[in-house]
């Protein structure tokens, strides 16, 4: 054999063993699998006093409708009510009136609740307000559908003076209503149904003159409701002319048969 062909032969072998040993140190590492353990670092938390159902307004809390919460310390802002700052809630709030809507899972904040002591509906009451009520009926109420919180106008039907036609007008526009006096009447075939005869409106005192004249003047005095989306509308007056007064000076309303006969002015005492 030639001295050529025996080199190329070498150099062969020798590259085919190589080969063959750096296969092996490459299987060999590639059964090593290197384990990398990731860490969670679980985010601070605050135990929140929240609601365990939907609570309406006029609801009363007890243990069964409220109860801690773990919540994210960055998501606490200023009037929730903590554990920490406030261990003793649950007994505290015992008993206290839901003024606004409270969803499941919403935390308890102090604005929406009132004291244990205070009177029902002077709690659900904002600060300037009053509570008036007016008679109603099937007829009168939208057929019952009308339900505490719900938006209404009041419209007064009367007889016009010297004049058997009737005329309508809105006595006032856009009204919560606060209550909703509700009895059980049994129908004919034994059935049962929530019948309202009583609704409590949420005034102001100009509105609530409003409402007490009309309720002398009218024959009928009818509630219409209004949809849900007219609740951040500004509530109005329609009838300012049944209002006692005009720039300060007194006035007196003669009512006769249901109708304004004079405004004139007070008698002064002698």
């Amino acid at each position: 054999m030639k001295p050529a062909r025996l080199l190329i032969l070498s150099v062969a072998v020798v590259a085919a063993g190589l080969a063959g040993l750096l296969a092996m140190q490459l299987a060999g590492r590639g059964g090593v699998v290197t384990q990398v353990q990731s860490v969670v670092e679980k985010e601070p938390t605050v135990n929140v006093l929240v609601s365990s159902a939907n609570l309406a307004v006029g609801s009363r809390i007890d243990e069964k409708t409220v109860h801690w919460m773990p919540w994210p310390q960055d998501g606490v802002v200023q009037g929730f009510i903590t554990e920490t700052e406030k261990p003793d809630a649950l007994k505290e709030l015992q008993g206290a009136v839901v003024r606004l809507p409270i969803f499941e899972g919403e935390p308890i904040r102090a604005e929406k609740v009132a004291d244990s002591n205070s009177r029902i509906l002077s709690a659900l009451l904002p600060a300037g307000k009053r509570a008036v009520a007016t008679e109603i009926s099937v007829a009168t109420g939208a057929g019952g559908f009308i339900l505490p919180n719900d938006r209404v106008d009041v419209i007064m039907v009367r007889k016009g003076q010297g004049t058997d036609k009737f005329i309508t007008e809105n006595v006032l526009n856009n009204v919560r209503v606060l209550a909703i006096d509700q009895q059980i009447q049994e129908k004919e075939d034994g059935s049962k149904a929530v019948v309202g005869t009583t609704a409590t409106l949420e005034l102001t005192p100009d509105q609530s003159k409003v409402l007490i004249v009309a309720q002398q003047m009218a024959d009928r005095l009818s509630l219409t409701l209004r949809s849900v989306a007219d609740a951040q509308e500004q509530d109005t007056t329609a009838a300012d002319y049944l209002l006692s007064g005009d720039n300060g000076n007194a006035l007196v309303q003669v009512i006769k048969s249901g109708s304004i006969v004079t405004d004139s002015a007070a008698p002064k005492a002698e």
